[in-house]
């Protein structure tokens, strides 16, 4: 058996700057290289599925995920993000104490969630199926639980080389299961299989790769100390699930199944890039901002390249999903079923440009412990969300709550605003060449999607539009940019 790591290893160390550095890039290049090719695989199962799979279906998994997803919060009071940010090294007792109280919430939520099964059942008419899928999500809860503190040590160390591992194989398995099934026409129950099999093989590659010995413990020290940030970001993360999942739950009533379908289908390829590339950044970053709150003049530089980099890789993606959409639907068969989506996916894709901005600078004022400037940010988005949905729901059904969303995204301008408060970093230098590449790219595919009359001549537009925007990206930053990015990987000094 491998030798258990100890609690205060090379993560409690006082790590300087270049070493942050270093491991930061590290991280973010093994993040994207190894997730791309999987989020590949997760384009082609999330097309495949939604194909064999109807709108109702898919509308069905969004609502069973979302009600899971806002009694999960109950799960946890913060101790995880505060064992993350804690700026002295972690004891014992902060493990133990976490881990016991993480464990004691999740099995009464989960016997909760059995309770009230009958009344979920019959307030949106749930199938056995849908019920079983339900379970399972729960189930999938728990396991999720056992595996949290491995990940945050790891996520201390910044060793997201061996963290991304079990993700990706989570994902692997959670699409070849859940297109499977769905194949063979297991409907909504292909998913019951994917969520179980992924939380299963997640659970045991965290701890093969860092085998923590669960402790049982708990300490009222310790539990203060985590609690002053614990709470105060438990609190956002609230404001977040009630925002999102809450409503979910409430738009099941005023759209429908169908109209939930055309709005996750919407919103889960609109976010693919964000997985690609946003996800993998600021989860990097959340840690090495951290460590970096000292120093502003670096943390400033740290935060340009961070939304420079993002605004590079998303935007010419959402760009090309919003021309391309429409000629795909039309083409594709068995695909005309998703065309009422079309405009809700237009909606989402702005939706995703500015999430690039709002996720990544909210990250920072959680890394400098400005949470309470988060907490007000999640107000403002929340009480948007609440009166901005149902009311043009109820108005326009299942496109109201798509204006919504583009509504709710421009309000991100705040996030700037707050954090330029506190750390003055430049704007302009970080959004110049992405929003003008992205104009050449707008305007190149305004011009060549007259002739997406083909699978075809869409691949060769895509890869036209990809040569229009990398050529004018060179124009823009020249060898000051080929420079900038390879001494950025290859760590020298920002």
């Amino acid at each position: 058996m491998p030798q258990q790591p100890e609690a205060q290893g090379p993560l409690e160390a006082a790590l300087d700057v270049a070493e942050i550095k270093r491991r930061s890039v590290k991280g973010v290049a093994a993040l994207i290289s190894r997730t791309f090719a999987v989020q590949m695989i997760s384009f082609v199962a999330t097309f495949a599925l939604t194909v064999f799979l109807d709108p109702g279906v898919y509308g069905i998994f969004f609502l069973v995920s979302a009600v899971v997803n806002f009694l999960a919060y109950f799960s946890d009071i913060g101790l995880a993000a505060a064992l993350v940010q804690k700026k002295e090294k972690l004891e014992k007792d902060d493990l133990a104490t976490t881990f016991t109280i993480q464990q004691g919430l999740v099995l009464s939520l989960l016997l909760l969630l059995f309770l009230v099964t009958p009344t979920i059942r019959s307030s949106f008419h749930l199938s056995s199926a849908a019920v079983y899928l339900l379970w399972s999500t729960g189930i999938s809860l728990f396991l999720s639980s056992l595996k949290t503190i491995p990940s945050i040590l790891l996520e201390r160390e910044l060793h997201f080389n061996k963290l991304i591992i079990p993700q990706i194989a989570e994902t692997l398995v959670f699409n070849l299961v859940a297109v499977y099934f769905a194949w063979r026409g297991f409907g909504i129950t292909a998913f019951t299989l994917a969520v179980l099999a992924r939380g299963v093989t997640g659970l045991i590659l965290v701890y093969l790769i860092f085998p923590w010995r669960p402790i049982i413990g708990f300490s009222i020290k310790s539990v203060r100390t985590l609690l002053k940030f614990g709470l105060p970001f438990q609190a956002n993360t609230f404001l977040a699930v009630l925002k999102d999942d809450g409503m979910t739950v409430v738009l099941a009533k005023i759209v429908g199944t169908d109209g939930l379908g055309y709005l996750g289908w919407a919103s889960r390829w609109a976010s693919l890039p964000l997985r690609i590339f946003m996800d993998n950044v600021t989860k990097v970053a959340f840690p090495a901002f951290s460590r970096l709150q000292h120093d502003e003049v670096r943390l400033a530089r740290a935060i340009e390249l961070s939304l420079k980099y993002l605004a590079l890789s998303t935007f010419p993606i959402l760009i090309g999903m919003g021309f391309l959409g429409s000629p795909l639907v039309h083409l594709i068969p068995r695909y005309l079923k998703w065309l009422p989506a079309l405009l809700p996916l237009y909606a989402y894709l702005y939706n995703s440009a500015w999430a690039c901005v709002s996720t990544n600078l909210t990250n920072t004022l959680n890394a400098l412990g400005k949470i309470k400037t988060t907490f007000k940010l999640m107000i403002m988005w929340t009480a948007l969300t609440w009166i901005l949905m149902p009311t043009l729901g109820i108005y326009r059904g299942y496109l109201g709550v798509s204006l919504a969303v583009a509504l709710i995204a421009t309000s991100s301008v705040v996030t700037v605003i707050a954090v330029r408060r506190h750390i003055r970093f430049n704007l302009p230098a970080a959004f110049r060449t992405a929003l003008f590449s992205s104009l050449a790219l707008s305007l190149s595919l305004l011009f060549l999607t007259r002739f997406a009359t083909s699978l075809t001549n869409i691949v060769f537009i895509s890869l036209a539009g990809g040569l229009i925007y990398f050529a004018a990206v060179f124009l823009l930053e020249g060898k000051a940019f080929i420079v900038q990015t390879i001494s950025f990987f290859r760590l020298k000094d920002v």
